[in-house]
């Protein structure tokens, strides 16, 4: 979806701008959003075999250090390196949290094409941090705020909504071939399963994937309130986007809950109705 004056859509948890967001971080903003879209739709869109997707990341890769070194980028990608190029010199953005978000692509068409699994929360963590940390690390950048602390509130807020992401598409990406439940928690609520992981495709709504559900909400809850500080040190209407992003998570995780073992099946998701209460938490912050 092409950037507006009013509006830059997101992809899965990307806490992007909204009418909230300063107008001059919009171009920005927008050039960091389509780039990751962009290497998302290589590693989940359309037909082609992992070798292939794999294949094609890499060029990515090859364009996005070509542009950071100041160089031009092969035409087939030109219409996002050249403005991402454009604000990486305006803003003088890193090009290493870039470069994470190709990792963790590559990582899922890796994963994907082993029917693999994650082993224990370490594991998903370390994707987490490839992610989804760097979007936040980036938005930071261009709000100006710093210091070691900042940064980690950013990377829990951030981390804790992939996590939501994964608790909330759990009927979506398990028939696909995404298993993001760490095994060593499955085994801790008597659920084996094995590499290669397809055996999570048998999972059914019962006792222990209820629980199960319950512990990974848990976890990712007391992530995001580890972060919920960073609200307070970014500026303006980017601190109110912030809140919206990280109570719309927290909404999103309370559905994700009550669902039980049930989000096996049935996706949860917001609607307006959620939006009182949204509002309502954001004052509260």
């Amino acid at each position: 979806m092409p950037p507006t004056s009013a509006a830059i859509d997101h992809y899965e948890n990307f806490p992007v701008a909204s009418w909230l967001c300063p107008p001059r971080l919009r171009a920005p903003i927008a050039a960091i959003y389509h780039f990751a879209r962009t290497a998302d739709d290589i590693a989940d869109e359309g037909d082609a075999p992992p070798g292939e997707r794999l294949a094609q990341l890499a060029a990515y890769r090859r364009d996005l250090h070509a542009v950071a070194d100041g160089q031009a980028p092969s035409a087939h990608w030109a219409r996002i390196f050249e403005p991402l190029a454009a604000q990486m010199r305006a803003f003088a953005l890193p090009v290493q949290p870039l470069d994470d978000l190709l990792s963790a692509f590559a990582q899922d068409v890796a994963k994907t094409r082993d029917g693999a699994a994650y082993a224990d929360y370490p594991e998903l963590l370390d994707y987490c941090r490839r992610s989804a940390n760097p979007v936040g690390r980036l938005l930071l950048h261009l709000y100006g705020v710093q210091g070691e602390q900042a940064l980690r509130e950013s990377d829990a807020i951030c981390t804790a909504l992939q996590l939501i992401n994964f608790w909330q598409d759990l009927s979506v990406d398990i028939p696909r071939g995404r298993y993001y439940l760490p095994l060593a928690e499955c085994a801790a609520h008597g659920i084996d399963i094995r590499q290669p992981a397809r055996d999570f495709a048998a999972l059914r709504p019962d006792e222990k994937t209820t629980k199960l559900i319950a512990a990974t909400a848990s976890h990712a809850r007391a992530t995001m309130r580890n972060g919920l500080k960073l609200v307070h040190r970014v500026p303006g209407r980017a601190g109110w986007e912030l809140r919206a992003v990280a109570q719309g998570g927290l909404r999103t995780l309370g559905k994700v809950a009550a669902l039980g073992g049930q989000a096996l099946r049935q996706r949860p998701r917001l609607g307006r109705a959620d939006a009182p209460l949204i509002g309502w938490r954001m004052l509260w912050m």
